[in-house]
């Protein structure tokens, strides 16, 4: 076979299902009917191809295959899901629905693709639609709350509130929202302390939406107060940073500043 027309290229049309097996394995020729069939009960969403491990030996070595059968999903030329052993149909089946590429995972791909880049909000549109579609999803309405935290942050606490949060990027970036939208609801009062003064204008720059002049405040409590309201300043400016993204010019122009504030 030519692996890199069969597999890598066509990939980039249609996923593409590689077995990689060889005719002395037991469990290869178990599982081997079973994605047959598969192959050809959805020939419309993927395709099979199969790799002798005898007669490959430089493809297996390639793709780090120790034991067999060895079954990886390649789409846009790279794998994208894989699994080891002879799984029973049903099995298989899960893992194919898990792992292919559809139209939703896409544009999910997407809107995580923008959310972590310099500009995040303009992933906005696209985790409304998301969030519409799948309102149960957590990675989609962490996202949007994220966004949407700065003008309606209790409606934000409250989203990221009623979600079962388990990856913890997931649950920083909530913590991240739950901090801002305290400072952020109009009843807010910040304690007593050297540092008060710089914190309020912390937050009134946060209300207005100039983040700069927020972290430069929050750097000045740090450095009058370091441990004010009970370490409160270094919890906003690590919610800030964490809101705004790594790529945001805010983060890469003053997170070290306010990380040499903390000593």
């Amino acid at each position: 076979m030519d692996f890199q027309a069969d597999v890598l290229e066509r990939s980039r049309k249609t996923p593409v299902v590689v077995d990689f097996w060889a005719p002395w394995c037991g469990p290869c020729l178990i599982l081997g009917p079973v994605l047959d069939r598969l192959a050809d009960e959805q020939s419309d969403r993927w395709v099979l191809a199969k790799v002798n491990v005898d007669e490959h030996e430089e493809i297996s070595v390639r793709y780090g295959i120790r034991g067999i059968p060895a079954v990886k999903l390649f789409v846009d030329g790279a794998v994208a899901a894989e699994f080891t052993g002879a799984l029973p149909e049903h099995a298989v089946r899960d893992w194919l629905d898990q792992h292919l590429p559809t139209k939703e995972r896409a544009k999910a791909q997407e809107a995580a693709e923008l959310f972590n880049g310099p500009d995040r909000a303009s992933a906005l549109p696209l985790l409304r639609e998301l969030a519409t579609e799948n309102p149960d999803d957590p990675t989609t309405n962490t996202m949007l709350a994220a966004l949407t935290v700065w003008d309606s942050p209790n409606e934000s606490a409250m989203r990221v509130g009623r979600l079962e949060l388990v990856e913890p990027w997931l649950v920083q970036l909530a913590d991240a929202i739950r901090e801002v939208a305290l400072v952020l609801d109009k009843k807010f009062v910040a304690a007593d302390g050297p540092g008060r003064e710089h914190f309020e204008r912390a937050v009134t720059s946060l209300r207005s939406g100039d983040y700069a002049s927020a972290a430069d405040h929050i750097i000045q409590v740090l450095v009058s107060d370091r441990y004010y309201d009970d370490d409160h300043a270094r919890r906003l400016g690590v919610a800030l940073f964490t809101l705004l993204g790594p790529a945001h010019e805010v983060t890469t122009s003053k997170r070290r500043a306010f990380d040499m504030g903390l000593y």
